[in-house]
C-alpha cells in the first residue's frame, strides 16, 4: 500500500506552473496563431489559456494530461473568438426553402478569409460529414450529387429514373434535416 500523498506546497505548484509554461508556450502559441490571423489577438488567447491554467491548476484537484488541456481550452477560446464575429446565422440563409435554395458555399466559411476561417471551414466540414452519414441514403445521395457534385436534378432524374419533384423533395428534406442538425455547430463556432 502506498503512503498518502502530501499536497504540494505553493512553492512547489508554482515551479511545476512555470515549469509548464516555458514547455508548452511555443508549441501552443504557434497552434494559436496558425487559426488566429491577428498577431495581438493570438497573444491574447494565449494569456487567456495560462491564466485559466493557473486558476485550475492551483484547485485541488490536480489536471491530467496537461498539454492536452491546455489545448482544449485554447481551442475552446478560438471558438469563442468565432462566437464574438457573428456574420450571418444558418437559420437565417434560407428561412423559406420553397423561395430561396438553400446554398452550402454560401453556408461555409470563405477559403479565402485567413486561418480562422479556415478552421471553422473543417469542423462545419467535418460536422457535415458526420450528418451526412446520418441521412437516408437517398436523401444522402441527391443532396450530395446536386450540392457536393454539381449535377442537376434533370440529369439526375435522368439517370436513376425518379422524377425531377421526388428528387426536389428528398434534397429539401436533407437541406431541413442538415439544417437543424448543423446550427449548433455554427452556433458554436459563431459564423
Amino acid at each position: 500500500m502506498e503512503p498518502p500523498r502530501t499536497p504540494k506546497s505553493m512553492i512547489e505548484r508554482d515551479t511545476d506552473i512555470t515549469a509548464t509554461v516555458l514547455r508548452e508556450r511555443t508549441k501552443l502559441g504557434n497552434f494559436i496563431r496558425r487559426r488566429v490571423h491577428d498577431q495581438g489577438e493570438a497573444e491574447d488567447i494565449l494569456q487567456d489559456v495560462f491564466h485559466e491554467f493557473v486558476q485550475a491548476y492551483r484547485l485541488p484537484a490536480p489536471i491530467e494530461q496537461v498539454s492536452a488541456w491546455l489545448f482544449r481550452v485554447a481551442r475552446n477560446r478560438i471558438i469563442d473568438r468565432f462566437r464574438k464575429r457573428r456574420e450571418q446565422p444558418l437559420a437565417e440563409m434560407a428561412d423559406d426553402t420553397d423561395d430561396v435554395e438553400y446554398r452550402l458555399d454560401l453556408a461555409l466559411p470563405a477559403t479565402d478569409a485567413g486561418p480562422e476561417a479556415l478552421y471553422a471551414r473543417s469542423v462545419v466540414l467535418e460536422a457535415l460529414q458526420e450528418a451526412l452519414n446520418e441521412l437516408p441514403a437517398d436523401q444522402r445521395d441527391v443532396f450530395v450529387a446536386h450540392e457536393l457534385e454539381g449535377r442537376s436534378f434533370k440529369e439526375l432524374a435522368a439517370e436513376s429514373g425518379v422524377g425531377v419533384n421526388t428528387l426536389l423533395a428528398r434534397k429539401r428534406y436533407a437541406v431541413l434535416y442538415l439544417r437543424v442538425r448543423l446550427q449548433a455547430v455554427y452556433d458554436e463556432l459563431d459564423i
